[in-house]
């Protein structure tokens, strides 16, 4: 026979709510794990008093007794695994399991039986059904009936809100009052609220993310008080899942952060998590309001009745104390900037992720706890809006999907080190647009914005080619504006400085459009030649610019870069260099601006002595103009046929024609001011002649 015995999708009861887990049988314990809060059950093998197997709603079930009163119901169980559970049973627990039948005839009189934390309704010694009285949040009697109120539970689309329970009158002793005494049962079991007594502690003023406001707490033996000016909240022990001590990234504030299952309530709102936020700074001297004795015997060391320290530090101790469960912190996790935690947003806002050893917090708004167990699996994804930020998705085994956005690109090696050291799967949908597989994708932080980078200079790379080749080889644009295949527009503004009989009507949007092409080449190739030109003709003996600070220490650590990350990239020296200049103490920082401060007045001083000596822009001003001289005089002479028909016209008889050539020189400077031209007058004049199909038009004339 086995050591142990494992079952999947066994079911407990939980407020009325099938929550489905596994359950497994050893020597030792009995261990049953909820699959949705990742709460456990564990039973230890000497407190089983009693077992029984019975046929229950979804299949068959056990029902397990201890020596301390607490009572199991595990159901989801097959026929056939009656006969192994009974023989396991017997040999590693030396307890028979019993079968028993539920009592179906419908009846609803009979005899109510009180058996630790259940009240079981049998008729006929056959348990009709059972109300866990743990699920009891009000009790209430009339003259001869008891009214039992439960609490909610939000999973469930069917809730039972009460039963009533009719008392028949005693006939014996006339002391005692039965219905009274059947509430009295009730109440000793049931999980209500009653603020009897003094509070344990009180912490005045605490700030609180959510619920949002500022909470007076008051720590009672079996539940936490929050009362604030508007709201009050009572919390049982029993329903806190988890406890969580974070940091926040600013080093200067912590997070306590409380699971409850079920949620504390305001109206229709649920919160599932109660966030307080504390200043380190903050110290508090705290008085337990029992005696040594008590407090000694009670919690058994963990808390003293005098203590002292920071707020944050004595709110955790006592909770730990009292819900008796463990502080969950962050584990190894180190982001970019050496915090805990990553920055990102969840839904419309901004807060911090937390990467814990068995799952992922986002605090605070709203807050999500994800535990590995019930992760499917994570996708990195890139950013929608840029590429300086990825989107980091998880999908849960129940079909959920949670998206952390506008996460800093540097913080991804790390998370994805996190990731794969906890081997969760990572999966790629591939909707995002240029995304790749994960191996590819992801295998260097800098490969994407390489990419990007190329891409852009390949198509500036194509637009310079096509300016150069508009510039050098004349034919393109001489074709563009062959007399006869232009439309109106064109001709007027061309044709009327050549010959006014060549202009043409048709084809007007098509050649419209051509004609805005080259346009746009001739001002890119104006724009870019003279800044070429410049560099070449860049007087060598004016002195140099000066560095910066960071240039400055760069030139003087990058052999030390080197020595130290034998083959490193010069991309990755960069960043590396960016990296040790941004930890770099304030001093040495101050020392190298200091000698970029002086490498700055050096170079004032020796731009003055240029200057005074004749150097600087004035000559290469002349140079430019001078070049730009010797290039209108050659596009003069060779448009001066056509410049001389232009002069003769307003001399001639057609004074007509005089003035059309006026009009048509201002729709011109018009449709040059469309396309970012400011010249009037003679520059437009010139601007046109200049233009290289002016020269085929004057030749074939």
């Amino acid at each position: 026979m086995n050591d142990t015995l494992e079952f999947n999708e066994i079911y407990q009861e939980v407020k009325g709510s099938w929550n489905d887990g596994r359950l497994r049988f050893s020597k030792q314990t009995v261990v049953y794990k909820n699959s949705k809060t990742g709460k456990v059950d564990s039973i230890p093998v000497p407190e089983l008093t009693q077992a029984q197997w019975r046929r229950v709603c979804l299949g068959h079930g056990i029902k397990l007794w201890t020596s301390t009163g607490n009572i199991y119901k595990y159901d989801g169980f097959k026929d056939t695994d009656l006969e192994k559970i009974s023989e396991y049973f017997k040999v590693n627990y030396k307890v028979e399991l019993i079968e028993k039948d539920m009592c179906v005839k419908g009846w609803n009189w009979g005899t109510a039986k009180f058996n630790g934390p259940l009240l079981s309704f049998e008729v006929n010694d056959s348990p009709a059904f059972e109300v866990p009285l743990a699920s009891v949040s009000q009790c209430a009697t009339g003259k001869n009936e008891v009214t039992v109120e439960f609490h909610q539970n939000d999973d469930t689309e069917v809730s039972l809100m009460e039963v009533r329970f009719y008392v028949p009158p005693a006939t014996g002793d006339e002391g005692s009052d039965p219905v009274e005494a059947f509430a009295q049962n009730i109440l000793s079991k049931a999980d209500v609220i009653q603020a009897t007594g003094d509070a344990v502690c009180i912490f005045r003023e605490l700030q609180c993310l959510t619920p949002r406001g500022r909470y007076d707490i008051r720590i009672y033996p079996t539940f936490l008080h929050l009362h604030g000016k508007t709201f009050d909240y009572k919390i049982p022990y029993t329903t806190v899942l988890r406890l969580f001590l974070l940091p926040h990234k600013d080093q200067r504030q912590m997070f306590f952060v409380i699971s409850l299952d079920p949620p504390i309530k305001q109206g229709q709102t649920r919160y599932h998590f109660l966030i307080l936020l504390f200043s380190k700074e903050e110290d508090i001297n705290l008085t337990l309001n029992m005696n040594e004795d008590e407090v000694e015997r009670r919690f058994e060391g963990k808390l003293h009745k005098n203590m002292s320290g920071s707020l944050y530090e004595m709110v955790s101790r006592v909770m730990k104390a009292l819900v008796n469960r463990k502080i969950t912190v962050p584990g190894n996790f180190q982001g970019h900037s050496g915090a805990q935690c990553i920055t990102c947003s969840y839904k419309a806002s901004s807060g911090l992720l937390y990467p814990l050893e068995r799952g992922f917090i986002y605090v605070h708004k709203p807050p999500v706890h994800l535990r590995f167990e019930e992760i499917a699996c994570v996708n990195f994804a890139r950013g929608t809006t840029t590429t300086r930020s990825f989107d980091f998705e998880i999908e849960t085994k129940q079909g959920n999907q949670y998206t952390f956005s506008s996460i800093e690109r540097e913080e991804y090696g790390k998370l994805f080190d996190f990731v794969n050291a906890k081997k969760l799967s990572i999966k790629n949908r591939g909707f995002k647009e240029g995304m790749k597989g994960n191996d590819n994708m992801y295998s260097d932080s800098d490969d994407d914005q390489h990419d990007a980078y190329l891409e852009r200079m390949k198509e500036e790379g194509k637009i310079r080619e096509e300016a150069n080749d508009s510039d050098d080889s004349e034919g393109e644009s001489d074709e563009s504006f062959n007399p006869g295949e232009e439309d109106d527009d064109i001709a007027e503004e061309y044709d009327s400085k050549a010959s006014a009989s060549e202009s043409s009507a048709e084809d007007g949007d098509s050649d419209a459009d051509r004609k805005k092409k080259p346009a746009k080449k001739a001002k890119f190739v104006k724009e870019r030649k003279p800044r070429k030109k410049e560099k070449k003709v860049k007087d060598s003996s004016a002195p140099k610019r000066p560095m910066s600070a960071y240039m400055l220490w760069l030139n003087a650590s990058r052999d030390r870069i080197k020595s130290e990350n034998p083959g490193i990239s010069i991309t990755e020296i960069s960043k590396k260099a960016g990296e040790m200049w941004k930890q770099l103490g304030k001093d040495k920082k101050e020392e190298w601006e200091g000698k970029a401060e002086e490498a700055k007045k050096d170079y004032d001083r020796a731009m003055r002595e240029y200057k005074e000596s004749g150097g600087g822009s004035s000559g290469s001003s002349k140079k430019e103009k001078k070049k730009k001289g010797g290039k209108n005089e050659e596009k003069k002479k060779r448009k001066s046929g056509g410049r001389e028909k232009e002069k003769e016209r307003p001399t001639g008889n057609d004074s007509f024609k005089s003035r059309e050539f006026i009009s048509s020189e201002e729709s011109s400077s018009e449709s040059d001011k469309g396309k970012g031209r400011k010249r009037k007058g003679s520059d437009d004049e010139e601007e046109a002649v200049s233009t290289p199909p002016s020269s085929e038009e004057s030749g074939s004339d």
